[in-house]
């Protein structure tokens, strides 16, 4: 057989599909819209990477380190202030500007900086700020909005920043939340930090679990109308054609849709790429600029969607002979095999074995076997679900007219029902490994960080030199606040900061009221004016050798780099004892304390003040108040609210991805699974209609289609939770981690699953209506 005839009989299926008259529209439509929701995903999915990279590219481009070498004012230097904060959850970011030179470096996304008390800001926190739901945080940001951000300078389409006019930051300049810059962008090259294999291997499962259910739909999409359109090849063999030739027109017919899937496919994700920026799923949004497939692999759909189409037909039909008279497919078919079947998920797990207890310490998994191991065993799903559903309808005993209706259905076409579901189950079985492995493996990315909730809620840590002691007041009446320990510190050492050295021994200092610094020691006695030597910690030899009266010793009034006065400080004669305890900020430090009478002006100005806050977390919007009151007090301060553990950047990232792309894959399956159950319904419009006609009630045909849906999704829930748990601990097994069962992620993950399912049945009992009616008999 050449590629002329191979050509010649495809494009004759082509044409029949073309100009097959309304049935055949409506079977090429409806393999269209299955095959393109499957394109439109796999486009999308290209796409990703080059969306992480841009957004990756404009967050480097606009950094602004307020660390570093300090430099002097000069005509192309910009004094800025990092006022990062947080409001409902979300992330503010927010920058105060001071261009010192005409020169000064312009931030992306800005063509010049505002005036003092203006503002720019993205057109997401202008659209925040104007509504009702901005009211507080219109309170914490004080300025007049006079432009907006433009797209190079923000990394999302639903990202809040601003950057507001400001004026004398130049004191502010102490190397922690304000620098003076003459660039934005990273200072220097950073050499790349080396990958964990951990989290690799979970990207490389994450890309395997989501682009497996889409190969599944779109395999099932190109067998729509399958007896349909088996009653036409055996007109095509009446007129002469062979039986090969019969199977490659049938395939010729699937490539027509799967060609018209791929236009479908490329307008889906066009108007899904105008409809990102509109889009936030799990705090991540994108420009439609970014959405920009590989060319590559765009290339490689194009041609891998149409062959897969050819390919799975001709699969599909190997087992059916097509003759004049008719097709042999009414007639019992032979029991499907079950060795085969377990040959792809035994393949898988042969593919895993070698890798089980590498972990971190024998380097990275080899990532092809990692993802043919896990194609497989997914794959396995979808060749073992046929049989078992086939097994056990075969099985099923007497029951209503309704479960009648519907076992018998199953039993002549098993294969249909278990192809709708085979998405579903796939999906599912994915996603209940990869919640196995993000359990089991979350430990080591999730740290204590030693804070005492139950003590403190929030800390605000205010800027060096901002008078902490007023500010105790100020968050003492702040609605919501039960109680404010403010303190101050520094340190102190046997000689003076300078630029490269420092003291050979220091000393924690601490200031505060007799109140606050009860709260870090057990002390005899406090009125203000008495310093206290503290020990009981960890730096006891070092209070020892410095805190002696008479001696003198250097306050740290560094600015990150050395600079700054000399203040000294005599440590008094009438020097008290205390004994530390476990103090707001969780462990116990041995040091100086001081109230504020025994500190200087000098001393007060090196101190960074820090408060500690007990808060009413029942009452609303508690943390905006204290942000609140903490910018008009510092507008640089830092509002922190306390966590008892703190989980990896990179693993969250991982994390927040895979949820994101598991709702695209959801609603693919949703919508996938409808146009597959509306097909269904089509090709049995004559056969419900006859049974209207017959006496039979609408509810019983209902309730018939329900049971024919609800009995393979079970079976297939079943089988993907096996399969899942398998793949789970293997998973867990290969990264060193103790094998677990999370129990409620594998319910709820089911649970979605069968809701999906619900869903679309539910959905389609509409359509169902109107196709039981008499009228349907009626033919041309």
């Amino acid at each position: 057989m050449n590629a002329r005839q191979w050509g010649r009989d495809l494009g004759m299926g082509v044409r029949f599909a073309l100009t097959g008259g309304r049935e055949g529209w409506v079977r090429m439509l409806l393999t269209a819209v299955g095959v393109g929701l499957g394109v439109a995903l796999l486009l999308l999915t290209t796409a990703i990477p080059s969306a992480l990279a841009v957004r990756h590219d404009r967050d480097q481009a606009r950094l602004d380190y307020t660390f570093g070498p300090r430099l002097p004012k000069a005509a192309n230097t910009l004094l800025i202030s990092d006022t990062d904060t947080s409001y409902h959850g979300k992330d503010v970011r927010g920058r105060l500007v001071e261009p010192e030179g005409p020169r000064a470096p312009i931030a992306p996304g800005l063509s010049k900086y505002p005036a003092v008390g203006d503002m720019v800001v993205s057109p997401m926190l202008k659209r925040l700020l104007d509504s009702a739901d901005g009211k507080l945080l219109r309170e914490r940001l004080p300025y007049r909005i006079v432009g907006t951000i433009g797209e190079p300078g923000l990394i999302g389409s639903h990202e809040l920043a601003y950057y507001a006019g400001a004026k004398d930051l130049a004191p502010r300049v102490n190397g922690w939340r304000t620098a003076r810059i003459t660039h934005f962008g990273p200072p220097t090259k950073t050499p790349a930090n080396q990958a964990d294999p951990v989290l690799i291997l979970l990207v490389l499962v994450v890309f395997a679990v989501l682009l497996m259910p889409v190969a599944v739909f779109i395999a099932t999409a190109v067998r729509f109308g399958g007896e349909r359109r088996d009653r036409r090849l055996a007109a095509l063999r009446l007129v002469g054609s062979d039986s090969r030739m019969t199977r490659r027109i049938a395939a010729g017919e699937a490539l027509a849709g799967s060609l018209v899937g791929l236009v479908f496919g490329t307008g889906f994700f066009l108007l899904g790429r105008q409809l990102a920026a509109s889009v936030e799923i799990m705090d991540i949004s994108v420009f439609p600029s970014y959405l920009n497939p590989s060319p590559a692999l765009a290339a490689l759909v194009a041609v891998a969607v149409p062959a897969a189409a050819v390919l799975v037909t001709l699969f599909a039909l190997r087992g059916v002979v097509i003759e004049p008279l008719g097709v042999v497919r009414t007639a019992r078919p032979a029991r499907r095999r079950l060795w085969w079947r377990l040959l792809l998920p035994l393949g898988g797990l042969a593919m895993l074995a070698p890798m089980i207890g590498q972990g971190r310490s024998n380097g990275t998994f080899n990532e092809y076997l990692v993802i043919g191991g896990v194609l497989l065993l997914l794959v396995g799903v979808t060749t073992l679900l046929p049989w078992a559903v086939e097994a056990v309808v075969a099985r099923l005993g007497r029951g209503g007219v309704a479960w009648q209706l519907a076992v018998r259905r199953l039993q002549l076409s098993s294969g249909s029902a278990a192809r709708m579901v085979n998405g579903i189950a796939v999906a599912v079985a994915g996603a209940i490994a990869l919640q196995m492995l993000f359990a089991g493996v979350q430990g080591d990315y999730t740290k204590v960080t030693g804070q005492n909730t139950d003590r403190v809620q929030m800390q605000v840590n205010l800027s060096r030199g901002v008078p902490f002691l007023p500010a105790a007041g100020k968050f003492a009446t702040t609605k919501g606040v039960r109680k404010a320990t403010t303190l101050g510190s520094t340190e102190l050492g046997d000689r003076r900061w300078t630029p490269g050295s420092g003291p050979e021994n220091t000393v924690e200092l601490t200031v505060g009221t007799c109140a606050s610094l009860r709260e870090m020691a057990d002390l005899p006695s406090c009125r203000d004016g008495d310093v206290f030597a503290v020990t009981g910690a960890d730096r006891d030899s070092d209070v020892t050798k410095l805190a002696r009266p008479g001696r003198t010793l250097h306050v740290n009034t560094s600015d990150g780099t050395g600079g700054g006065p000399d203040v000294m400080w005599t440590v008094p004669g009438e020097l008290k004892r205390g004994r530390a305890l476990i103090g707001p900020a969780g462990y116990k430090e041995s040091g100086v304390l001081m109230t504020p009478a025994a500190a200087s002006r000098p001393m007060s100005n090196a101190l960074t003040g820090s408060v500690y806050l007990s808060l009413d977390e029942s009452l609303p919007d508690v943390h905006e108040y204290v942000r609140n009151t903490a910018a008009r007090i510092d507008p640089i301060a830092d509002a922190m609210v306390w966590s008892s553990t703190e989980r990896s950047t990179q693993f969250n990232s991982i994390r927040t991805g895979t949820f994101a792309g598991a709702v695209c894959v959801l609603a693919l399956i949703g919508a996938s699974l409808l146009v597959s159950q509306l097909e269904q319904l089509r090709e049995r419009r004559k056969l419900l209609s006859s049974l209207v006609a017959f006496g039979t009630r609408r509810r019983t045909l209902s309730m018939s289609v329900l049971w024919q849906t609800a009995i393979p999704i079970a079976l297939g829930l079943l089988l993907a939770s096996a399969v899942g748990l398998t793949l789970g601990a293997v998973l867990l097994k290969m990264v060193g981690a103790t094998v677990g069962v999370d129990w409620p992620s594998v319910l709820s993950m089911t649970g979605v699953g069968a809701a999906v399912v619900v869903t679309v049945t539910l959905l389609s009992l509409p359509p169902l209506l109107r196709l039981m009616r008499p009228e349907g008999l009626r033919t041309e």
